[in-house]
């Protein structure tokens, strides 16, 4: 019997309007850090931010393990000649630049709403991109947190997908038994940390491409989630 469902974020819960891999936006999001900020930034200086963001880009560089965003933008800071003090104005213009027309899919509100009230668990599961702060990676589902009992990212479990061991810390959080939970996001790496953990993986495809990852099921509205809980 199916209990608890977790959820991936990104194109999941939140449509983002960028490519998934940043790469050819980390000179525009620091020449608009630097425009704001009044900062005077060299060839060697955008060269130095490249080049960091690369070694943590994930969609080049896939790893299990989470770093942290001070890790991440002290390394940025450096070599790009900025005071420590100015991390955090850095690293939100930073996020908030990919975040810009993010917005809840349609079917978001209504069908967590739904669940909620059908006494199903709720949670989510998202790797975050860059070590981004639990208060910027939750910020775009801010209106439906209070459906969310469980509001996880990958730096609280430690781990990113496809490793299982985000999703086993999150069952047993929810004191739920990985068999007896959903996971649906929209990338084969959900499904793979899905199936290997032992949880009922759940594809959501909003785009008519086919798409065959291992789902148990594939579902093209969030809505069609509301069959597996009657």
């Amino acid at each position: 019997m199916l209990k608890a469902v977790v959820f991936d974020i990104g194109q999941t819960l939140v449509e983002y309007k960028i490519p998934l891999n940043w790469s050819k936006l980390y000179r525009p999001a620091f020449e608009h850090i630097a425009e704001k900020y009044n900062y005077s930034f060299s060839e060697e200086h955008y060269q130095n931010a490249g080049n960091v963001l690369t070694k943590y880009n994930t969609r080049i560089y896939p790893r299990d393990y989470e770093v942290s965003s001070t890790q991440i933008f002290t390394e940025i800071l450096q070599g790009m000649n900025l005071p420590p003090e100015d991390m955090e104005q850095v690293k939100e213009s930073f996020y908030a630049f990919f975040k810009q027309d993010s917005a809840l899919y349609s079917d978001v509100t209504e069908t967590l709403k739904t669940l909620s009230e059908r006494g199903v668990r709720l949670g989510t599961l998202s790797d975050v991109a860059y070590g981004m702060d639990n208060a910027y990676a939750l910020e775009d589902i801010d209106s439906i947190l209070k459906y969310i009992e469980f509001p996880y990212t990958s730096n609280d479990t430690g781990y990113r997908k496809s490793c299982t061991k985000g999703l086993l810390f999150l069952s047993e959080k929810m004191h739920t038994a990985i068999s007896e939970l959903v996971f649906v996001g929209d990338e084969e790496k959900d499904m793979t940390c899905a199936k290997n953990a032992g949880a009922y993986a759940v594809l959501i495809n909003r785009e008519n491409v086919k798409k065959d990852y291992g789902q148990d099921k594939e579902i093209h509205s969030l809505t069609e989630l509301l069959e597996l809980f009657q």
